[in-house]
């Protein structure tokens, strides 16, 4: 890992996102705001999967936040690589990485299974869905966890 993560430091995107006072910082926020849609989204969505707010119907909270939480995590998957190629060297080092990985892959390993569910919007499945809702929460609020951890290890 440590070759690859030296020739990935050194190409001339790592090396452009490094040398700029701006496209880095918007990298990094673009990034930040991916997170929150993902997480914010995400979050509402698994409350409801765990039970709270019976009265509304999971498709009727679904429809809207899927879509968001999607955007979040397609924004979040875009930007990461490039804030990671700046000091990929140092990273690879840092075994926090590979905790946001993994909770990350957990993160999208449920998405996988609860959309192949096709029961999943109407509801049905309760200990199902709130496991799904659960693993949710826990898998992406440790990937945000370990990911803002990396700075201070």
């Amino acid at each position: 890992m440590g070759e690859a993560a030296a020739w990935l430091q050194a190409t001339a995107l790592a090396q452009t996102l490094r040398a700029s006072a701006w496209i880095y910082p918007l990298v990094n926020l673009a990034h930040v705001v991916g997170i929150a849609l993902l997480f914010g989204a995400i979050t509402a969505l698994d409350l409801r999967l765990l039970g709270l707010w019976r009265g509304l119907p999971l498709e009727t909270v679904a429809r809207p936040l899927v879509p968001v939480a999607g955007a979040g995590l397609g924004l979040a998957l875009a930007t990461g690589p490039l804030l990671l190629i700046v000091q990929a060297v140092d990273y690879a080092a840092n075994p926090l990485l590979y905790v946001k990985f993994a909770a990350i892959a957990v993160g999208l390993v449920n998405i996988g299974l609860l959309h192949r569910w096709a029961a999943w919007r109407t509801g049905a499945g309760g200990t199902r869905l709130r496991a799904a809702g659960l693993v949710s929460l826990a898998s992406w609020l440790g990937a945000i966890a370990a990911g803002r951890l990396i700075a201070y290890w």
